[in-house]
């Protein structure tokens, strides 16, 4: 009665969960190959995040940034030891969409620019400046004016020189898109942009808020391919289900004058104890190696299967497209009557993103129902 109503809602309503399963009110088990949009790479509940969460509540909810405190500072350390050299200043928020606008601010006065390049099919938040270098045009009409962004065709090289210019502030990209349809990029489409972005005094901007903390088989999904961005965009599975996000760059590019960005609950003690321990849970377990593992077993049996209704499937590690040949949204239904809750990415692309921990009989689980429903166009 008092939602204001926008979100498209579930037919089921959720109670609880635990690792890889969710449970609704009326005692329903669900297999989650979704993870809220890749949130939960330790999965629901992961016992040393709910753990850090009370023993943080008992000694500290909250404190501004402005005071130094050691939770916050560890995180920023742990956060800086796992980035590739160089990347080793922090600016902790409360969400992707917040790192992304950090990023742009931190952009625009390095540069003293204003225009940004970003991809088609792209998503970045909902936010004015996040907005703005999000594609799907349902997001942005009917907001006014948005910052200057200009759209080039994702995975093609030969746009990338003509678009970075000497009026260009940055270039963002996802090492994979989520929301465009879980499209990997080519190593020569992100080495393309890291070779423009140097050649015309542009910041290099990566979105790993999906992509990052094990999902795609690396630490991070610019492993795969050895560049080197200057700012780096975190969130979702960060925090281990605990809204944290964070904005990564150089010490070169911190120039930013004192209280020229900020946020006020940004590396609250709370979220941030959540991060330590979620980040030293896919570290102890070495997630990304079973992200890899697991992740192929899907792409093989699906791929195996020929199933009618598929066109194509992609991905990397547990990030996992499903190209279906209509659209997904009855396929995602009857996925929820047999027990799985996946993602849509587009109108025809199924998404999945499994919990991290899941056990190979869970996603075994998970991909006879996928090939079940998917057995018929």
């Amino acid at each position: 009665m008092h939602s204001v109503g926008l979100y498209p809602l579930k037919p089921v309503t959720i109670v609880s969960g635990k690792g890889a399963k969710l449970f609704s009110e009326d005692g329903k088990e669900y297999l989650d190959f979704g993870a809220s949009y890749g949130v939960g790479n330790v999965g629901h509940c992961a016992p040393p995040v709910v753990e850090a969460i009370r023993r943080q509540a008992g000694e500290l909810l909250f404190v501004s940034a402005t005071y130094p405190n050691p939770v916050r500072a560890k995180l920023q350390q742990k956060l800086a030891s796992i980035m590739p050299e160089g990347l080793d200043r922090v600016f902790l928020c409360n969400s992707g969409t917040e790192a992304v606008e950090a990023a742009f601010k931190f952009a625009r006065f390095v540069t003293k620019r204003e225009r940004i390049v970003a991809m088609k099919r792209a998503f970045h938040g909902r936010t004015f400046g996040a907005l703005s270098a999000t594609f799907k045009k349902e997001y942005r009409e009917g907001f006014g004016t948005l910052l200057p962004v200009d759209f080039i065709s994702f995975n093609e090289p030969s746009e990338v020189a003509k678009a970075v210019t000497s009026d260009t502030a940055a270039v963002i990209v996802e090492p994979v898109q989520g929301e465009g349809g879980v499209h990997p990029a080519t190593p020569e489409f992100l080495k393309a942009i890291e070779s423009a972005c140097r050649d015309k005094g542009a910041l290099f901007i990566l979105d790993e808020i999906q992509t990052g903390f094990g999902r795609t088989g690396k630490m991070f999904a610019m492993e795969h391919t050895g560049v080197r961005p200057d700012i780096v965009c975190l969130a979702k599975s960060l925090g281990g289900g605990f809204p944290i996000g964070a904005m990564v760059t150089t010490k070169e590019r911190c120039i930013l004058p004192k209280a020229a960005h900020g946020s006020t609950f940004g590396g609250n003690p709370l979220a941030c104890a959540a991060a330590l321990a979620a980040i030293d849970m896919i570290q102890e377990q070495k997630l990304w190696e079973k992200a890899e593992r697991l992740g192929n077993i899907v792409l093989s049996e699906l791929n195996a299967a020929k199933l009618p209704a598929v066109r194509e499937i992609r991905g990397k590690g547990l990030m996992i497209g499903i190209e279906l040949k209509q659209k997904s949204a009855p396929y995602l239904s009857k996925l929820v009557e047999k027990g799985l809750l996946a993602m849509p990415a587009g109108v025809n692309v199924i998404r999945l993103l499994p919990p991290l921990v899941i056990s190979e009989e869970e996603l075994r689980q998970g991909i006879s129902i996928l090939k079940d429903v998917l057995s018929t166009e």
